[in-house]
């Protein structure tokens, strides 16, 4: 076996949203943990059952609620109480999928229809329908149990990612959360032991980031990292230019990839290259196949290992069984809307590891979740770890096995797929006059989108305690969603001709 320090250039790429069998269920790949035939949630009154099938809709007609309570439901039964402070509720199983999508208003995008209530548990045909991410989980290594960390949404999980803890939150932001960022200087989201990217600059190393900023869309301005204490704009980097950086001189060891998350004010993010539930699966697969392209024809290839997986769930079906997690014990407070204890991974997600150093064709049964990349960095580059979860968390690099690096990996990977529904027009980045009037909810993405925002304009106030104030009664007093959206006008605006 090659020994594992010959990876030398670490990648990740995080979409949205999709359970591991949404995506691989249906891939026909031998030797996966799938659910088994019978596999259904039975709800409504008659009851109705709704089994496992496919193909899957290429975008969902509203998003699947995927917060706190909705994934407790989700796993637990519907109905299921959780109590603040307690243990997680048990036993996990599986039953309240169909119940929730047809119920959970916590999205704002409205209720599907009884027709569509099958749909949470419908999974792709994968080669038809996801040609791309098929062709790497089938010429590489696909892990059919990696969890995300926690059970809940997208903000927490990729907060964990970055940092192997939370900081407490266990729930989408709110406004007060977002204040709390702000409290003082440097202003963002703070880890207790720091970041991932600030342990590797205390040992030396280098990182980079890149964000899909293709469009005019809300969500490929702010990508979701920029919310961490220390991350400043100029620190994200347009993926346009990734392939032709990855081609030259390239002196980083860890990289981060963040999709365009689209149309975050309508909260549909048509547009975008996440996945996300109610936009399409072509911008994500275009995504990864361009990603994996670049660093397959770049000097770095050879010693390169690119993972590709998802936040969270979504919402989506998953038979799977999320077990019990190391909580982090980083000093963080119990989780600020539920009182949760970290103790409980999950739902499972989809995650590719990809490298000239793995066998075709390898299916990876190791438990990991999201901070198995963390501890993955840490061994390579003798980072310490930062909390009890990365400490024990798996790392990937028993999967490059081979003596040498593979030959007959490809250049150029299938053609992503654009049927006529994934080529519906785009929402455009206006808010319609009936739509502007709408109340901005109190929590959820756009609240947290709205934070970066915030910080990267206090971020120009350089200490000024007055115009930091204004600029804070400003946020504070953003109502409806044309509030939200002459906002990001007004501070996108400001940022980028301080940076010109």
């Amino acid at each position: 076996m090659e020994d594992q320090h010959s990876i030398s250039n670490v990648f990740v790429l995080m979409l949205e949203n999709h359970s591991f069998d949404n995506i691989f269920a249906f891939s026909g790949i031998a030797d996966i943990a799938k659910p088994p035939p019978n596999a259904n949630n039975v709800f409504g009154k008659p009851p109705v059952t709704y089994p496992v099938n496919s193909p899957a809709p290429v975008s969902m007609p509203t998003d699947p609620g995927h917060e706190f309570l909705d994934v407790v439901e989700q796993l637990c039964g519907a109905r299921t109480p959780y109590t603040p402070g307690r243990p997680y509720p048990s036993p996990i199983t599986n039953s309240g999928f169909v119940s929730n999508y047809a119920t959970s208003v916590t999205e704002r995008t409205g209720l599907p229809t009884p027709a569509e209530y099958g749909d949470i548990m419908a999974c792709f045909d994968t080669p038809v329908q996801l040609p791309v991410i098929y062709q790497l989980a089938t010429e590489f290594a696909l892990c059919d149990q990696w969890f995300s960390s926690l059970p809940g949404p997208t903000w927490p999980n990729r907060f964990f990612l970055h940092g192997a803890s939370s900081s407490g939150w266990d729930d989408s932001p709110s406004t007060d959360q977002i204040l709390a960022w702000e409290e003082k200087i440097p202003f963002g989201f703070r880890y207790n032991n720091g970041s991932i990217f600030d342990a590797l600059t205390r040992a030396g190393h280098h990182w980079r980031l890149y964000a899909d900023k293709s469009g005019d869309l809300f969500g490929g301005m702010l990508p979701q990292v920029l919310s961490i204490e220390g991350m400043h704009r100029g620190d994200i980097h347009d993926f346009s230019t990734f392939a032709s950086d990855v081609a030259g001189s390239y002196p980083y060891q860890y990289t981060f990839i963040e999709p365009n998350y689209g149309d975050v004010i309508h909260d549909t993010y048509v547009g975008g290259s996440s996945q996300h539930p109610m936009a399409d699966i072509y911008g994500g697969e275009t995504l990864m196949k361009a990603t994996y392209e670049a660093i397959r024809n770049s000097p770095l290839w050879n010693n390169s290992l690119l993972i590709i997986t998802y936040d969270e769930h979504g919402g989506f079906y998953d038979s799977g069984t999320p077990g019990d997690a190391p909580p982090p014990l980083d000093g963080s407070p119990p989780g600020f809307s539920h009182s949760f204890d970290f103790k409980q991974l999950g739902v499972r997600v989809p995650a590719v590891v990809v490298s000239p150093l793995i066998p075709a064709g390898v299916v990876d049964h190791t438990l990991y979740d999201h901070t198995s990349v963390l501890a993955t960095i840490e061994e390579l580059y003798d980072v310490p770890t930062l909390t009890d979860r990365d400490k024990n968390a798996a790392n990937v690099l028993r999967l490059p096995s081979l003596p040498s690096p593979r030959t007959d990996c490809p250049t150029t990977l299938n053609e992503p797929v654009q049927d006529a529904a994934s080529a519906k027009a785009e929402t455009p980045n206006v808010v319609e006059p009936a739509f502007s009037e709408q109340p901005l909810p109190a929590f959820g993405n756009i609240r947290g989108f709205l934070g970066i925002l915030l910080k990267l304009d206090l971020e120009l106030s350089e200490g000024v305690h007055a115009e930091a104030a204004t600029k804070v009664d400003k946020f504070t007093s953003i109502r409806t969603r044309g509030d939200a959206q002459c906002y990001a006008n007004e501070v996108h605006a400001r940022v980028t001709a301080a940076s010109t």
